[in-house]
């Protein structure tokens, strides 16, 4: 049996989800690439809930597709450099980032083949276009991030208010801060 609280690579446990980390490249808001790794590792206690998550949603006709989870601590003071507002950024001076406990992940849906469908706004928007309140989104993306919302919710994560991809698992784990994989 794993322990809840190893760090996992998520594919081996939810072999049908898509993983596309921006922040392994360097076309990310920070322009520079964060992290050499291209695969999604989370707690495994949190994959157990995105698996029920992405259950839920492919009974609906999606699939969900990750942008970001475990995330290094030294690609969180990379974050703060380049984007220092605590709304968007966690201050890793203050504890770090939930993604760096590797219980936190940034999702969206996508067709079963993995096309992108209509969302509130792009991943890592800073605007008010990402703030989890919909009553200016069109009738897709609508329909979209609230099967994303139900699905998390439902399999023991709550969503970040400004941020409509940002879900953490209501678990706590410490921070990851020497993975067992090589790091930028």
């Amino acid at each position: 049996m794993i322990n809840k609280d190893a760090l996992v690579r998520v594919k081996d446990y939810i072999p049908d989800i898509y993983v596309d980390l921006p922040y392994s490249r360097d076309d990310n808001f920070t322009g520079k690439r964060l992290y050499t790794f291209k695969d999604a590792y989370l707690r495994y206690g949190t994959v157990l809930k995105l698996k029920a998550a992405q259950e839920y949603v492919r009974k609906h006709g999606a699939s969900i597709m990750i942008l970001d989870a475990y995330r290094p601590a030294v690609a969180q003071f990379i974050m703060w450099e380049v984007m220092p507002d605590d709304d968007f950024v966690a201050d890793p001076r203050r504890g770090f980032s939930k993604h760096t406990r590797g219980s936190t992940v940034d999702v969206t849906l996508v067709t079963p083949d993995g096309n992108p469908v209509p969302m509130p706004s792009p991943f890592d928007d800073f605007s008010g276009g990402a703030k989890r309140v919909y009553d200016n989104t069109p009738e897709d993306a609508k329909r979209n991030i609230l099967l994303l919302e139900a699905a998390m919710e439902q399999a023991g994560f709550w969503g970040y208010v400004n941020e409509w991809w940002h879900f953490n698992d209501h678990d706590i784990y410490p921070v990851l801060e020497e993975p067992e994989f090589e790091l930028v």
